[in-house]
């Protein structure tokens, strides 16, 4: 897989170092003379240019590009990128960095961006994954929303523990992909009855969320999932 990377700071070439390590082709794009450090990341290719310009985009062969990710530091630049990379060369994915939660509502697929990625999202999701139980908890947002991955802890009261997974009504397009149990995750198998504190994750469009919730624990009072209603306020 060839993947091209807007912005050689941090971010950007410790993503090369990780895609390179799994045998993945690099190529490292940054207007910045002094973020042009070859020997930080051997054997990813460099290129000294503007990656919000469309001259520098073919210039870079980002239409023979399996993914395009946008990893500055700038917001606007993430979005112009990914906005060029799907719509000028046809990238078939594209990934974006937000820097600011604020911004996150524009990292959609009107920009370009299939997937947004927000640290301190994902570190909210992290901590409230740990610390509660009943609740769903919105972990990543894929498609630029059209389906998340979220994950509840079902509690032990809940009328769904001992209900065989093949059994399971879940409500609109949501799918069980993993169930977590004693620190272990394994794919749902359909004759597998589900414990009281397994972690089931799940990828679901996000109308359905609510659904979920409250098929998969009846009795929890929820006035938000995840953090993510508390930005609309």
């Amino acid at each position: 897989m060839r993947v091209a990377i807007a912005g050689a700071g941090n971010v950007g070439r410790s993503i090369a170092r990780e895609l390179l390590a799994n045998d993945h082709r690099v190529l490292l794009i940054d207007r910045d003379p002094n973020a042009i450090r070859p020997d930080n990341v051997p054997g990813a290719e460099w290129l000294l240019a503007d990656a919000c310009e469309v001259d520098s985009l073919e210039e870079a062969r980002i239409d023979r590009c399996d993914v395009a990710i946008a990893a500055t530091g700038d917001d606007k630049a993430n979005l112009v990128h990914s906005l060029l990379a799907k719509t000028e060369f046809a990238v078939p994915r594209t990934v974006a960095r937000v820097n600011h939660p604020s911004n996150e509502w524009m990292f959609n697929d009107i920009w370009g961006v299939d997937v947004a990625v927000s640290t301190p999202r994902l570190m909210c999701a992290l901590v409230e994954e740990a610390v509660t139980v009943g609740d769903l908890v919105r972990l990543f947002s894929f498609r630029g929303g059209k389906a998340n991955l979220v994950e509840m802890t079902l509690p032990f009261e809940s009328p769904r523990v001992g209900q065989r997974v093949a059994n399971l009504a879940l409500p609109g397009d949501a799918v069980l992909v993993a169930v977590i149990r004693d620190g272990t995750a394994s794919a749902p198998q359909p004759n597998g009855a589900l414990e009281g504190g397994d972690e089931l994750m799940f990828l679901v469009n996000p109308e359905f969320e609510f659904d979920l919730a409250g098929y998969l624990a009846p009795g929890v009072q929820r006035g938000r999932i995840a953090s993510e209603d508390e930005d609309d306020e």
